[in-house]
């Protein structure tokens, strides 16, 4: 009874010419696929995505990312026409294969942005585990651009064998001939990955980096590291990009080290006037002992001065009287170890690292007194504000040691030395 009500039923159905027929079948048939992408859409967005966040390993976290499962959801049409085009009655054979041939097509294409959509969840995956850790490693940017541009190039090959219906295998054998070609086209990118490949393998530049390329403008962090550019932000907020392969076959600064050793370099000089240099007389000492940082040496000093006068005493007579003969402390040394007291006494220089206080060659421009020591820090507004406050407060106690900085003379310096020659006029003299 069930089947000749069913035939029944269906008898207006099977009465329609072939073409209404095939037509009402391929409604059928897209309905069909819509409805099964709605369901996939629940189960994947709606049950599965709540799983997400209580997942703990990184492999779910990158399967059950919410731009796969967005993207997985989009195979489910073209799967369904697939499996029931030929279900569609009085369709031609040639209409079945051109709609399975771009039903096939079009679930490649789909196949193909769900691995790339993987790809991204691996790197985003990454980048906050950096950012969690608190640590830099190498960027895998450039990895994955790659790896997306494979997937995009071999999914283009087989996406246009399946809908010319010949063997992909073809089209790759034809790329053989092409590879002079693609060579040319592609010689940027083989570059940049190689390019890519040494930094990454040789640990040489990480997001984060402060990096210096004058020849190309770049002076501050690198923010991006991609297959075919890095991008370093300026420290006036400017963004330089860089050619990844430019990276190897030119030279850069990193100052990664710096930052990682805890402490950063100061080297600067002091230029004092040649003319300030003398010898200590006993009012000086007297005067310089009153110093904390410059007394213990003194006294250091003193008994080491009055020890080789003696021997020289006995050695010369006479002689030995003579000032020029005896040894005597000058205000530049005294000075020079006064600095290097200061800087081993200062809460914010590091102790561990090299720290040195030396006199330079004199030139045309005094005597230079270069100061070499690491701050104990590597922040840049902390670092110039202790080496400010180091060098502001040599410069005031220079006078303590009658020194006196070097500098050109300016307007006032001529005006001041032309108008102590100047003879006042004689006075006119009254009738």
């Amino acid at each position: 009874m069930n089947k000749l009500t069913d035939s029944a039923y269906l008898e207006p159905l099977f009465a329609q010419p072939p073409w209404v027929q095939a037509a009402i079948g391929l409604g059928l048939m897209v309905l069909l696929a819509y409805a099964a992408r709605l369901l996939v859409h629940w189960m994947l967005l709606g049950v599965v995505a709540g799983w997400a966040p209580r997942v703990q390993t990184r492999a779910g976290r990158i399967l059950l990312h919410s731009l796969v499962l967005r993207r997985m959801e989009k195979i489910t049409p073209s799967l369904v026409i697939q499996l029931t085009v030929g279900l569609v009655p009085h369709l031609p054979v040639a209409a079945a294969t051109v709609i399975s041939n771009v039903a096939i097509a079009v679930t490649i294409l789909h196949v193909v942005r769900v691995l790339m959509g993987l790809l991204d969840a691996l790197h985003e995956d990454h980048a906050k585990t950096q950012i969690v850790k608190e640590v830099r490693t190498g960027s895998i940017k450039s990895y994955i651009q790659l790896g997306k541009l494979a997937m995009g190039l071999l999914g283009a090959i087989v996406i246009i064998g399946a809908l010319i219906d010949r063997s992909p295998l073809i089209l790759l054998s034809g790329l053989g001939a092409m590879s002079a070609v693609l060579l040319l086209v592609f010689k940027d990118t083989l570059l940049s990955f190689t390019a890519g490949l040494q930094l990454a393998s040789n640990d040489m530049l990480r997001v984060g980096d402060w990096i210096e390329m004058p020849q190309l403008g770049a002076d501050g962090a690198v923010i991006d590291i991609a297959l075919h550019t890095v991008k370093v932000q300026n420290w006036d907020k400017t963004i330089t990009t860089i050619p990844t392969w430019r990276l190897m076959s030119e030279s850069y600064r990193n100052w990664r080290g710096m930052s990682e050793s805890g402490g950063r370099r100061i080297k600067r000089s002091l230029r004092l006037d040649a003319g300030s240099v003398h010898f200590l007389d006993s009012q000086d000492v007297e005067r310089l002992r009153h110093i904390a940082l410059i007394k213990p040496y003194l006294e250091d000093k003193l008994r080491d001065v009055d020890a080789t006068n003696e021997a020289l005493a006995r050695t010369l007579g006479e002689l030995a009287r003579d000032p020029a003969n005896r040894r005597r402390l000058t205000n530049l040394g005294t000075f020079r170890a006064y600095v290097s007291t200061y800087l081993q006494q200062h809460p914010h220089i590091h102790k561990e690292m090299t720290l040195m206080v030396r006199t330079m060659e004199p030139s045309s421009e005094g005597i230079p007194m270069e100061l070499y020591c690491f701050t104990a820090t590597t922040a840049w507004a902390e670092y110039e504000g202790i080496q400010s406050d180091i060098f502001d407060h040599l410069l005031a106690i220079l006078p303590e040691f009658g020194l006196r900085l070097y500098q050109q003379p300016g307007g006032h310096d001529m005006q001041m030395g032309l108008s102590s020659h100047v003879r006042p006029a004689p006075a006119p003299q009254a009738h």
